[in-house]
C-alpha cells in the first residue's frame, strides 16, 4: 500500500472523508454522521478568555514551525488517549503545508511554542484538525485568532469533524452528514484566502 500523499488528503477532503491512524500507524478514513462543525459568524470568545485576550500575554505566528504544532499535538494526550498523527500523517500534512494548503497558527511566550492548531484550507473551507497547550489558554488564544482570520477571509465553513466537550466550548454543534455535504460542496468551490500577509495586517487591527 502506498504512504498517504498530500494529493490523497485534498481528495479525501473534498469528498468529506479524513485520515486517522491507530495505534500501530494503519490509516482509516473517516467520514462522521452527524458531523461537528463551528458557525464562523456565531463565535464568541468565552468571558474567560475574554481578560486574557486584553493582556496579550503571547505573541502570535503563523505558519512559523507548523511540523512543531504537529508534532505537539501528536504527543501522548492528559486524559490518556492515543494519539491519532503517526508519522506517516505528519510527512502528509507538511507536504500540504509546503503546498499552501495547510495551515498552523502558534502561541509563544518569550520565543517559546506554547500552544497551537493546524488545520487544512480548500476554498473557503477550513478543516480544523487538533491543538494543544503548554500553558493555559495557549491553545484557547490560539483558536481565537484563527477565528478572526477565517471572518476576516470570508471562510464559510469550519469543520471539526466530531463533537467533544474542547469543541463545544467554541459553539460547535452536531448537523446531519448530507447537510454536511451540501456547505462543503459550496465551500470548496468558493475562494478564500489564507496568507500570512493579510494575517499580518489583521493582526495589527483585533480588539
Amino acid at each position: 500500500m502506498t504512504r498517504l500523499s498530500a494529493d490523497d488528503l485534498i481528495y479525501g477532503y473534498i469528498n468529506g472523508i479524513f485520515p486517522m491512524a491507530d495505534t500501530d500507524g494503519t490509516l482509516y478514513w473517516y467520514s462522521p454522521d452527524p458531523r461537528a462543525i463551528i458557525p464562523i459568524d456565531t463565535y464568541k470568545p468565552p468571558k474567560s478568555l475574554k481578560s486574557t485576550l486584553n493582556k496579550r500575554l503571547f505573541d502570535i505566528r503563523i505558519n512559523a514551525d507548523f511540523q512543531g504544532v504537529m508534532r505537539a499535538c501528536a504527543l501522548p494526550r492528559r486524559d490518556g488517549h492515543d494519539t491519532w498523527i503517526s508519522e506517516e500523517i505528519i510527512e502528509a500534512y507538511c507536504d500540504l503545508n509546503s503546498m499552501g494548503m495547510a495551515h498552523s497558527v502558534e502561541t509563544y511566550i518569550d520565543e517559546r511554542l506554547v500552544g497551537g492548531l493546524y488545520g487544512v484550507a480548500i476554498g473557503s473551507a477550513f478543516f480544523g484538525e487538533s491543538m494543544f497547550y503548554l500553558e493555559p489558554n495557549a491553545s484557547k488564544v490560539a483558536f481565537h485568532y484563527l477565528i478572526q482570520i477565517l471572518k476576516q477571509q470570508n471562510f464559510q465553513l469550519l469543520d471539526t469533524q466530531f463533537i467533544n466537550d474542547n469543541v463545544k466550548r467554541f459553539g460547535a454543534i452536531e448537523i446531519r452528514k448530507a447537510q454536511y455535504m451540501n456547505l462543503l460542496k459550496k465551500a470548496i468551490s468558493t475562494k478564500a484566502y489564507f496568507t500570512e500577509t493579510e494575517v499580518e495586517h489583521l493582526f495589527k487591527h483585533i480588539s
